[in-house]
């Protein structure tokens, strides 16, 4: 294992990128609002562990209802990078909000755990064991650049943003690791140049998984934090051919069923993960390329108001014969990784253009997870700071509120309390559900 290891308005987007940073430093350290996003459960999956004398930092999968203690993945393990890489980011934001050190320190002893994870060759494992031993065969474990690498390398392109204005040495020995994945992005981009159709469509092939654009999205958002604080040519060269496949991958006839949606892998549309207008809003800060900004837009403008008026259901399969139409569309279950990507989305979108409306969406679409959703139900308690793990009909709720539903759900709400047009709408609700 690896250890030590057409465009944009620029002006605008330094103002609003400045306006953004004004009123992030006039929050840090004890001006934020934090008021609704408390990290109490997440503290409490965290775990510093020691391997071959590196204190780093896991954090395990499953709490359920109503203890809310720790609960392994069964034969997968007790921990992997798809948890540690999100909750890191989760504690780097928070750093940057609060000024919190003890949780800058968090996010880097999980991203030290992601370091642990990777290859020699680049790759990344997902899972260990009880004793700290790697599941390297693990159908959810095995070696490669998927889901669980993607996650990794954006937990070190989020790092490599911070680290390199608080400990430039240790963001140089991140931007390393980012690096070692490029061999493989290239195979990925040379053997996969071409499309295919399915369902009707028309999918690039050089996407993840070979058109897993949610997936992408991962990896895209770690190269762009990289990419913006470092300048790298080579992962600039990734985030346009990925932002390619991704706008090939959207539904942008606007007489169609879900116009602005980005279908999230072959002919299916579906919640989670899919990361689009993110990761969209962040390629066009590096490249500069408005087509990009665009394709962000208009999911936010159309498809995602549309998906609240539709009861925020969680999957659509699509099929174009003679016209777009449904195939199938499922409803449940609901889950919190499926509000992140449209809410920092949203705010990502309003810091690029400063349009006030997608801040206002993204306060609209955190309100799910304060009983604005099909069960009614408060999905995030703010006093324990934990996130149930999904609607599952309009009458059941799990309530189990494991590491993914937990960190989707602060991530999400940190970002939304830390920009007051958004946190204003989000309050509006509030005060409306409590009076």
């Amino acid at each position: 294992m690896v250890f030590n290891k057409e465009r944009v308005n620029y002006g605008q987007v330094l103002i609003y990128a400045a306006c953004s940073i004004l009123y992030l430093s006039c929050s840090n350290p004890n001006k934020s609002i934090v008021s609704l996003s408390n990290l109490a459960h997440l503290n409490r999956l965290y775990e510093e562990i020691t391997i071959d004398g590196h204190e780093i930092a896991i954090v395990h999968i499953y709490s359920e209802y109503p203890d809310y203690g720790w609960v392994d993945a069964g034969d997968e393990g007790i921990a992997c990078v798809d948890d540690a890489a999100r909750a890191a980011v989760v504690y780097l934001r928070h750093f940057e909000f609060t000024g919190d050190t003890t949780s800058l320190q968090r996010g880097r002893k999980l991203i030290d755990f992601c370091r642990f994870m990777q290859d020699d060759d680049g790759q990344f494992y997902n899972f260990i064991y009880s004793d700290y031993s790697i599941n390297q065969k693990g159908k959810t474990s095995f070696k490669s650049l998927g889901w669980w690498a993607g996650r990794a390398i954006l937990a070190m392109g989020e790092g490599y943003r911070v680290f390199i204005q608080q400990e430039p040495e240790y963001a140089t020995l991140l931007g390393k690791h980012i690096q070692m994945t490029f061999s493989h992005i290239d195979t990925l981009l040379m053997n996969n140049a071409g499309t295919d159709t399915i369902g009707g469509f028309l999918v690039p092939q050089w996407l993840l998984y070979n058109s897993a654009s949610d997936a992408t999205t991962e990896l895209a958002l770690g190269l762009a934090s990289y990419a913006r604080a470092s300048n790298d040519e080579r992962a600039i060269k990734y985030l346009e051919r990925f932002a390619s496949g991704m706008i090939a991958m959207q539904l942008n006839n606007p007489e169609e069923y879900l116009y602005g949606a980005f279908l999230s892998w072959k002919n299916i549309w579906h919640g989670w993960g899919n990361s689009q207008t993110q990761a969209l809003a962040e390629i066009s800060r590096v490249i500069q390329n408005h087509d990009v900004l665009n394709a962000a837009e208009l999911e936010a403008q159309y498809f995602y108001p549309y998906w609240i008026s539709q009861g925020w259901p969680r999957e659509i399969e699509l099929s174009r014969t003679d016209s777009l139409h449904a195939v199938r569309v499922d409803s449940f279950s609901q889950i919190a990784y499926a509000l992140r990507p449209m809410i920092v989305g949203s705010l990502r979108l309003f810091e690029i253009t400063g349009k006030e409306e997608y801040a206002e969406l993204a306060g609209e679409l955190s309100t799910w997870f304060f009983g604005a959703n099909p069960a009614q139900a408060e999905m995030y308690d703010s006093k324990t700071g934990r996130c149930f793990d999904g609607i599952l009909s309009s009458k059941e709720i799990n309530r189990n509120a494991g590491a993914e539903s937990t960190i989707e759900a602060l991530y999400s709400i940190l970002e939304v309390e830390n920009n007051p047009i958004a946190f204003k709408k989000l309050k509006g609700y509030l005060d409306l559900r409590d009076n």
